[in-house]
């Protein structure tokens, strides 16, 4: 009898933008991503992501290069559709490029890219990032459109938004996270790495890391919180203990 298949490693992706945020409430330099990022690296983190937003609300252009200097893991650059910011990935080649929706009014990014209603504006830019060996991935709604716009774009990767599954609760809770399952087992079906993230907590996070399909979850806000009372390897350390468990 062959023995049972082991349960695909689960990567823990964080993001930095809340220390960028703090920092830049004050101005000043600290406290200083770059140095976040080398505590997640020291933590056991995967990966670093940061959103480079159109108005530098918290990561500056002057951090990536920094980031990427002082540790060696993978970055992800979260990043609108648009022609600055695709100059700016090409400049600074990280490991990946996520597309994201971005309104400058909102606090944090709300919900999925449209995929499916934007593919002739993000055509060109998944062509370039993808000829320039840029990871290209789309934060999308656990939705069959999006999916199917992702496939007829040719990404190879999709992060789904979990930020309706994080504040619902009860039946409405399971059937959020039934379609996230659906679609990440639907996503790896057809050659398209799956990933997850937006408002995951210590709380919910389990049932998320337990969808065997996914590869990696994006955790940041709650992490960089949870740091103010434990500090910031101790937070990574408990998140990433939890994943590992529920795999």
């Amino acid at each position: 009898m062959d023995a049972p298949t082991p349960p695909r490693p689960l990567r823990l992706g964080v993001n930095i933008d809340l220390v960028a945020t703090i920092r830049n409430a004050r101005g000043g330099d600290h406290p200083d991503p770059a140095r976040a990022a080398q505590i997640v690296a020291e933590a056991g983190g995967d990966g670093i992501t940061v959103h480079l937003r159109e108005d530098r609300r918290h990561i500056r252009d002057g951090d990536l290069a920094r980031i990427q200097e002082m540790t060696g893991l993978p970055l992800n650059l979260e990043m609108a559709a648009t022609d600055e910011m695709l100059a700016i990935a090409l400049r600074h080649h990280p490991h990946g490029a996520c597309i994201v929706p971005e309104k400058r009014e909102e606090r944090t990014t709300e919900g999925g890219l449209d995929a499916a209603g934007l593919h002739n504006q993000l055509a060109p830019i998944v062509g370039r990032l993808g000829e320039a060996g840029v990871r290209v991935s789309l934060f999308i709604a656990a939705e069959m459109r999006q999916l199917d716009a992702a496939m007829m774009l040719g990404v190879p990767v999709v992060e789904f938004h979990t930020g309706e599954y994080a504040h619902a609760t009860g039946e409405a809770r399971a059937a959020e996270l039934a379609r996230i399952t659906e679609m990440a087992a639907l996503a790896a079906k057809n050659g398209i790495e799956p990933h997850a993230g937006h408002g995951l907590t210590f709380e919910n996070v389990q049932p998320i890391a337990a969808i065997p399909q996914l590869a990696e979850l994006n955790i940041g806000h709650y992490l960089v919180g949870e740091a103010i009372f434990t500090g910031l390897e101790a937070s990574i350390c408990r998140m990433r203990k939890l994943m590992d468990e529920a795999r």
